[in-house]
């Protein structure tokens, strides 16, 4: 439940403590004084939307800090998975808003993202609003509200994961369902495609190759000129002009006898190194001139193969591309040969996937339905409670053929307010104060199984008067026999069944306008009472206030 809720600069409040304990506390005062801005703060401390439009004027910061104790074993166990145990028992939470629009929030003193945060937060309160009326025309809504209502979330969660496998495989098995006549053309081109390139079988690295041989076989006459040029230098000489590697004999014999008159000129060791590089080096050249050999008929062989590996320029740019694609078109190949095995094994596993979805299902709609006949039994006595003795109300089911996420089956719910009139959808037949009680019965039954341990209420009792209102007290004193529940209301016979109750004035000071929220004393109620309940007379008023008071508190 929640222990504690600080509301700074938020809205018209500017410093708001409460404290609050388990029972049937209500909020009330004038139209316009910010009752419902309790409810808005609370909703940003869950996880709501916190824009700097919410910010007191004038401020640049708003903060929002709010205790909460006595957790369900769920949210402890939530909260440990995520490291944010909870400190004897009690969990903290604090969002803040800036006007630069960079807002944080943190539990247990930790800053966290947001999107954690918000998870965190889920199941610590159920606020219903008017919105929330309006959700029940929405038929959609009321398979959620039942599977709530029968703690049926595992059970969905596992009809959601046997569909999405199912659905998996209902697509690989439609990538696959290409015609046999499209499958047999694309085999026939593939084998094409896979021959020429085979046919030519090119090889890594050849056309550089290629390239470069021909240019050596374009400049034949020119290299073999070269290269004896540089032989002769090297190592044979010519007339009357000696070769280098004698010349550089001669030093060397000059630089080793010099050596001998001057022990320190050690040049002759650099020369001998050079003498023996250039002797290599004519023998390279050597080698290189006596194998250097131009076969007849070699470059239109070689003009020949570079116009065929021009072929499979379309398959890639490169040799290495062409040889990648072969890969690629052998790979597509194989897998239009073994389509038909493939085939079979997606029709084993769709229909494998099909019975886990069918089996989950089919137990979810067993206890969708059982349920159903619960909330039927169940709402007629609560609705009876809410002076809709004579009503109606059954869930009806329509069978959804193929697997969805949600389950085998839509369902609507159908009520009569009136004897003798058939049930109808929601959205055609319920008024805005039956739909309150209606969704007051609802969320009474969901307070008996539901792990939530705070219940806020904002205007439950809208649209509804006479004798009926004073009933929605009773149902909401009931339900917080057990819960903690907060109510914004407008009806003193509401407000009177509460333990606590909570008065929102609107002041000015100056030239600010501030929200402040005081807690009651019995004399304070009863004069809030008077004027909820209104009337010319004061002193009839506040009688009727003080009987009204002492008969709620009797009957709670």
């Amino acid at each position: 439940m929640l222990e504690e809720l600080h509301v700074e600069n938020f809205g018209l409040m500017e410093d708001v403590r409460l404290s609050f304990q388990q029972g049937l506390t209500v909020f009330t005062g004038e139209t316009g004084a910010g009752k419902s801005m309790v409810i808005d703060a609370l909703g940003v401390l869950l996880g709501g939307r916190a824009s700097s439009d919410l910010l007191r004027h004038g401020e640049k910061q708003a903060k929002i800090e709010g205790v909460f104790s006595d957790l369900a074993q769920e949210c402890l166990l939530r909260l440990e998975d995520a490291g944010y145990s909870a400190e004897d028992g009690q969990l903290f939470l604090y969002r803040e808003i800036n006007s630069s629009g960079k807002n944080s929030c943190r539990i247990q003193g930790r800053t966290i993202p947001l999107t954690l945060y918000r998870s965190l937060c889920e199941g610590l309160v159920d606020i219903h609003g008017q919105i929330e009326n309006l959700s029940l025309f929405n038929s959609d809504n009321h398979r959620k509200l039942l599977d709530a209502l029968g703690g049926l979330q595992d059970d969905v969660r596992l009809v959601k994961n046997a569909a999405r496998s199912y659905l998996a495989v209902l697509r690989e098995e439609r990538e696959l369902s290409v015609s046999e006549a499209d499958r047999a053309s694309r085999e026939e081109m593939l084998q094409y495609q896979i021959e020429e390139i085979n046919t030519i079988n090119p090889q890594p690295g050849e056309e550089e190759e290629l390239v470069q041989e021909k240019k050596r076989l374009n400049n034949a006459e020119r290299i073999t000129s070269l290269i004896s040029e540089v032989y002769s230098s090297l190592y044979e000489g010519s007339a009357g002009k000696p070769a280098a590697i004698d010349l550089l004999a001669s030093s060397l014999k000059a630089l080793q006898e010099l050596k001998r008159w001057d022990e320190e000129l050690n040049l002759s060791e650099v020369m001998e190194t050079i003498y023996y590089a250039a002797e290599d080096l004519a023998h390279q050249v050597r080698s290189y001139k006596d194998n250097l050999e131009f076969e007849p008929g070699r470059l239109d062989q070689i003009e020949e193969r570079l116009i065929q590996l021009s072929k499979l320029r379309k398959y890639g740019a490169t040799i290495d591309e062409i040889v990648a694609k072969r890969e690629e078109l052998l790979a597509e190949l194989e897998q239009i040969t073994h389509s038909h095995e493939k085939q079979v094994q997606i029709q084993e596993e769709k229909e494998k996937a099909r019975q886990a979805y069918e089996t989950f299902a089919g137990k979810l709609s067993a206890k969708r339905r059982d349920m159903a006949e619960l909330i039927e039994k169940g709402l007629i006595v609560e609705l009876s409670d809410l002076g809709l003795e004579r009503s109606a109300f059954e869930v009806r089911f329509t069978a959804i053929e193929e697997p969805t996420l949600e389950g085998a089956e839509t369902l609507e719910f159908y009520f009569s307010a009136n004897p003798g009139e058939p049930p109808k959808p929601l959205n055609k037949v319920a008024s805005g104060g039956e739909m309150s009680r209606l969704m007051l019965a609802l969320k009474s039954m969901l307070a008996k199984v539901e792990s939530v341990g705070t219940f806020i209420f904002d205007e439950v009792d809208s649209g509804v008067g006479g004798r009926t209102i004073h009933k929605v007290g009773e149902k909401l004193a009931k339900i917080a026999q057990d819960k903690q529940v907060f109510c914004i209301t407008h009806a003193a016979q509401v407000a009177a069944f509460a333990e606590v109750h909570y008065g929102i004035v609107k002041e000015v000071d100056g030239e600010r306008t501030r929200t402040r929220v005081n807690v009651l004393s019995e004399t304070e109620r009863l004069k809030e009472l008077a004027r909820m309940l209104g009337g010319d007379e004061e002193d009839i008023t506040r009688q009727h206030a003080q009987e009204l008071f002492e008969r709620c508190r009797k009957q709670s």
